[in-house]
C-alpha cells in the first residue's frame, strides 16, 4: 500500500518548484475592453435569476447551487456542444457511474481518505464519489489486455462530479468558482507509450479549439513539478480571464500519466508480431491521458463576465445557439 503512495517520474522540461514556477506556454486572445463598470457573475446571476445559492445552503451546505431559468440551458448547452465537437475528433462518448470502489480511486493516483482529501466516501461501503470522470473511464479496461489494433482508445465522458474542496477558502472561492458538485465532460485516451506526448499535444489543441471559438483569452500554462499530483508525468493548466473577478482562473488540464495508471489497474496491450520482429512479445502497459473539454460551472463564470451587456443582459456565444434554440440574449426579467 506504501508504494501505492509514490508518484509519477516527472518530464525533464518540466518546470521545477510550485505553482508560482509555471511557464507560459500559450496566450491567446486579449482581455476585452470595457466601457462600462462590470459586474461579477454573482451580481450577472442575481440580477438575471440564474443562480440560488442561499436556497441551495438551507437544503445541502455551503458551496452548492441551484442554477435556473435560461442558466440550467446553459449547462446543457455546454456540454451537449462540447460532447459534439469532440467526438468529432474519434472520441466515444460514455456516461460513467459516479460511486466507484475505493481502490479504483486509489489506482488512478487519488487518495480516497485522509484529512485533505478531495473525495467523499460512502460511509460503511468502500466506496466513493468521482471528482472527475477520468476514475471510472480508466477502470473500464481495469486488468485486461488490449488487441494492439484496438489502440489509440479515445473517450469522452459526461459526468457530475464531486470534491470536498477541503482547505479552500477566501473571496477567490466565491460563488460558481469553486463548488462541492458540478457537471464535467472529460477525455481520455490509452494509446501506445511512444504516442503519449503526441496525444497530449492533441488534447491541449483540442482544449484550446474549444476555448477560442466561445471567443474566452486565455492562457495555457506548463504546470510546475509540485502542482502536477501524484499521476501526472507533464500537465497543462488552461486559464482564462474572469473579467468580473479580476483575475484569471483555471478552466481546464491537460495531463499525460505515462504508465502510472495503467501498471496500477493493470491494462496492457499484446504488441502484434511482424515479418521484422516475428518473435512473440510479451502483453506492455499502455500510456493515459485526460484532458477537461468543459467544466460547467466555471466556463459560465466566464461566459457569463466576459460576454456581459453594459444593459446587464448576456450575448450567447454563436457555436452555443443551437444548443439553446436559437436563444441569442439572456435578458434581464421583467418584475
Amino acid at each position: 500500500m506504501e508504494a501505492q503512495r509514490i508518484p509519477n517520474m516527472t518530464h525533464p522540461d518540466v518546470p521545477l518548484g510550485g505553482e508560482d514556477c509555471a511557464t507560459l506556454r500559450n496566450m491567446v486572445g486579449s482581455p476585452r475592453d470595457f466601457n462600462f463598470t462590470i459586474k461579477d457573475h454573482l451580481q450577472l446571476g442575481k440580477e438575471l435569476d440564474l443562480f440560488d445559492f442561499d436556497a441551495a445552503s438551507e437544503v445541502s451546505g455551503s458551496k452548492f447551487y441551484y442554477l435556473k431559468n435560461e442558466a440550467v440551458m446553459l449547462e446543457m448547452a455546454l456540454i451537449n456542444w462540447a460532447l459534439s465537437e469532440v467526438m468529432r475528433k474519434g472520441f466515444t462518448p460514455l456516461t460513467t457511474p459516479e460511486i466507484v470502489r475505493s481502490s479504483i480511486v486509489e489506482k488512478c493516483g487519488f487518495q480516497p481518505r485522509g484529512e485533505n482529501t478531495q473525495v467523499y466516501s460512502v460511509e460503511g461501503t468502500d466506496q466513493c464519489l468521482i471528482g472527475t470522470a477520468e476514475i471510472p473511464v480508466g477502470g473500464i479496461h481495469m486488468d485486461s489486455i488490449l488487441s494492439e489494433t484496438l489502440l489509440p482508445l479515445k473517450y469522452v465522458a459526461y459526468s457530475h462530479c464531486f470534491r470536498t474542496e477541503a482547505g479552500a477558502a477566501g473571496a477567490a472561492s466565491r460563488g460558481l468558482y469553486r463548488v462541492h458538485q458540478f457537471s464535467k465532460v472529460e477525455m481520455f485516451i490509452l494509446c501506445h507509450p511512444e504516442e503519449s506526448e503526441s496525444y497530449l499535444e492533441e488534447l491541449i489543441g483540442i482544449e484550446e479549439g474549444l476555448f477560442s471559438s466561445l471567443g474566452f483569452h486565455f492562457k495555457t500554462m506548463d504546470m510546475a513539478s509540485a502542482d502536477l499530483g501524484a499521476p501526472a508525468f507533464r500537465k497543462f493548466d488552461v486559464e482564462a480571464w474572469m473579467p468580473g473577478l479580476g483575475r484569471y482562473g483555471e478552466i481546464s488540464s491537460a495531463s499525460n500519466c505515462t504508465d502510472y495508471q495503467s501498471r496500477r489497474l493493470g491494462i496492457r496491450y499484446r504488441p502484434e508480431s511482424s515479418s521484422t520482429n516475428p518473435k512473440k512479445v510479451p502483453p506492455q502497459f499502455v500510456h493515459t491521458l485526460n484532458a477537461t473539454a468543459c467544466a460547467v460551472p466555471r466556463m459560465i463564470v466566464c461566459l457569463l463576465e466576459s460576454c456581459q451587456q453594459e444593459d446587464g443582459s448576456i450575448t450567447i456565444p454563436e457555436p452555443l445557439r443551437p444548443f439553446m434554440g436559437g436563444l441569442q440574449l439572456i435578458t434581464p426579467k421583467s418584475r
